[in-house]
């Protein structure tokens, strides 16, 4: 039998290459996971009451475009947001998890061809995986642009190519940026927005990481688009990361209404909608700042760690947003393998968050160090690295 090659050249999945280079016992104490971005804070304590008053819509098919409830929910926060006004019955889809929408988006969106030439999909370089393979599934190529500390870790799509950018359709940006930490300003947005009008492609804004920040809550989109085609933006949200609920895969698209007919159409037949008494759970939870205050506050406790501890190093950059350290090294992998087996600290090689373009990987030389864990664990891992990979 023969399978379909055009996911062949994927790079490996990151936490498959992880489990791999760290499949040896450490010699440190006790394991200090700072890997992944999977949020350990408290999620809101009420929410099980929501669920249970609902529990009987367990015995019913969840309606592909989201009760009511949540839609409107969506449309508020957006509005509280960023001042924004969206129609809950044409602007917004609930998502099983933003991952699913990405993904989906390309699929729904991106055309088979553009001028008669095999289409482009932009993206940063290091990128979340997700929007490789979406665009890669979308019979698109996937076009990389390094976000460097030289670009201020934001990609410089204006610098790519015309002939490239004459064959784009959709363009992923994700502010605040997983794995720097960078965020895109109004200045920034616009700019994408009006290359994007100027080349006739789409930005699929990732902002799942838009309620973590130090002081100023970052910019969104949405607030940006004055002038431009109101089908040339999307955006994603989530209550992952926002509310410490990335198990209740509860994220939203919003986009123009024809952006949003196709994507509702795509989900129709390969839609896996959120339970209903989940989807009040989620109605409620984004209805909710209080925790999400609280949760902001304890990031900001572990930013003040991470600059205390480890603000001394050279190169290092106090992330603006998000819950990521991106550390300089001398190479992300060794670094990596000397710290797990030196001290039970687990960190990710930069390089697995990025794809190696003219012999050079941007994520070579940084970790990423995710500060998700309780305020002790993270100082317990700060004091580690700092300790193991910049005694010197």
């Amino acid at each position: 039998m023969k399978f379909p090659e055009r996911f062949s050249n994927l790079p490996a999945y990151a936490f498959p290459r992880l489990r791999a280079l760290l499949d040896i016992h450490p010699a440190g104490g006790d394991v200090v996971h700072m890997t992944i971005g999977e949020p350990k804070h408290a999620f809101p304590a009420w929410i099980t009451d929501v669920i249970a008053a609902h529990a009987a819509g367990f015995n019913n098919y969840p309606p592909n475009e989201g009760i009511p409830e949540l839609r409107r929910a969506f449309c508020d926060w957006l509005g509280r947001r960023y001042g924004v006004k969206k129609d809950p019955d044409v602007h917004v889809m609930p998502l099983n998890g933003t991952r699913e929408g990405l993904y989906n988006a390309a699929m729904a969106l991106c055309p088979e061809q553009k001028k008669g030439q095999r289409p482009v999909v932009l993206m940063p370089n290091p990128f979340y995986q997700v929007y490789m393979l979406a665009a890669i599934s979308a019979g698109a190529d996937p076009v990389l642009v390094p976000a460097t500390a030289e670009t201020g870790h934001l990609p410089d799509f204006a610098s790519v190519d015309p002939v490239i950018l004459n064959r784009a359709v959709a363009c992923y940006m994700c502010s605040p940026a997983n794995p720097q930490g960078a965020v895109a300003d109004a200045g920034y947005w616009r700019d994408l927005i009006a290359l994007a009008e100027q080349y006739d492609f789409q930005v699929f804004a990732d902002e799942c990481y838009s309620e973590i920040y130090r002081d100023v809550p970052p910019v969104g989109v949405l607030e940006c688009i004055v002038d431009a085609n109101p089908e040339r933006v999307v955006a994603f949200h989530s209550l992952s990361k926002r509310s410490n609920l990335p198990g209740l895969r509860s994220g939203f698209i919003v986009g123009g209404p024809d952006t949003m007919r196709e994507v509702r159409q795509l989900r129709t037949y390969a839609g896996t909608p959120l339970p209903t008494p989940l989807q009040h759970a989620a109605a409620a939870v984004w209805a909710d700042e209080e925790h999400v205050i609280d949760n902001r506050a304890q990031y900001h406790e572990k930013y003040d760690l991470a600059d205390r501890i480890l603000g001394n190093v050279p190169g290092y950059a106090a992330p603006e947003a998000g819950f990521f350290l991106w550390l300089p090294v001398r190479d992300g992998e060794a670094a990596a393998l000397n710290l797990w087996q030196a001290t039970g600290v687990r960190v990710l090689p930069g390089a697995y968050l990025a794809r190696e373009i003219d012999g050079v990987n941007p994520g070579h030389g940084y970790i990423r160090v995710a500060l998700v864990a309780p305020k002790a664990e993270t100082e317990r891992g700060l004091m580690a690295i700092r300790d193991t990979l910049y005694a010197d």
